[in-house]
């Protein structure tokens, strides 16, 4: 089998990290896999760093962590926890506690050799209403303009082949991160695969998901990606087109 690099985004989440963590190791260890643990601090104004410095740094194996300030939001911190990777696989899941990481073994068995991304699928999802009203629109809105890509976009327990990134253009820095890696991997005709996982309900922290500001955020950065995953694939084609082969 191949390595697995666990990215763990954190975002003021210092009420959960440690035992997400903890968890997340445990689990590790059992896998027979070579793996490493990256937690990114996404500028937590919280203990955050603190605790992953003084509790988790000595004592958990294989563990890194990566810091970043200002707050740079879900996707800066996603891009951060991608660009410290080492292994061939890359799975990240939310340091909110809110799915069991031991379902990995779930999206490591969807993988074949020519599936670039298996996601989770959140059954019974433990948010409340309005967010998973936020949701709804949201995919709505994503099919219309990419078409169908999966069930559950924007679920936060995902795995994927770490030379995807070099296919694939992602910038953005907020929510949106997920629609774009599954719309460019879809567009260019990649496999992707989904799997039902458990969603628990949060019991410590507050979750950004539902701010305002990142809401905006991700649909002004949709209209955007739309048009440039277009100019992307344009110009991808004309390349293949000039570099192939001419008849004569």
């Amino acid at each position: 089998m191949p390595g697995l690099s666990i990215v763990i985004p954190a975002y003021n989440e210092q009420a959960n990290v440690v035992s997400a963590v903890e968890k997340i190791s445990a689990v590790a260890q059992t896998l027979n896999l070579d793996y490493e643990i990256i937690l990114v601090n996404d500028g937590s104004r919280d203990q955050t760093g603190d605790l992953a410095r003084t509790e988790l740094m000595p004592r958990i194996p294989n563990f890194r962590l990566v810091e970043h300030f200002p707050n740079r939001g879900y996707g800066g911190a996603l891009k951060a926890g991608f660009e410290a990777a080492t292994k061939e696989l890359i799975a990240f899941i939310a340091a909110d506690n809110q799915f069991d990481f031991g379902e990995v073994r779930l999206l490591l068995g969807k993988l074949t050799p020519d599936t670039m991304i298996v996601s989770g699928q959140r059954i019974d999802r433990k948010d409340n209403l309005i967010r998973r009203l936020n949701g709804l629109g949201w995919n709505t809105v994503v099919r219309i303009l990419f078409g169908y890509l999966i069930k559950d976009i924007d679920c936060g327990f995902k795995l994927l082949r770490r030379n995807l990134l070099g296919h694939i253009h992602v910038e953005s820095n907020g929510a949106m991160i997920d629609t774009e890696m599954l719309a460019g991997t879809r567009a260019r005709g990649y496999k992707i695969a989904e799997v039902p996982v458990t969603h628990l309900p949060r019991v410590a922290g507050s979750p950004t998901g539902a701010n305002l500001k990142v809401i905006v955020r991700a649909f002004r950065d949709l209209f955007k990606f739309r048009l440039r995953l277009w100019r992307e694939l344009r110009a991808e084609k004309l390349a293949a087109q000039s570099n192939s082969p001419q008849r004569h």
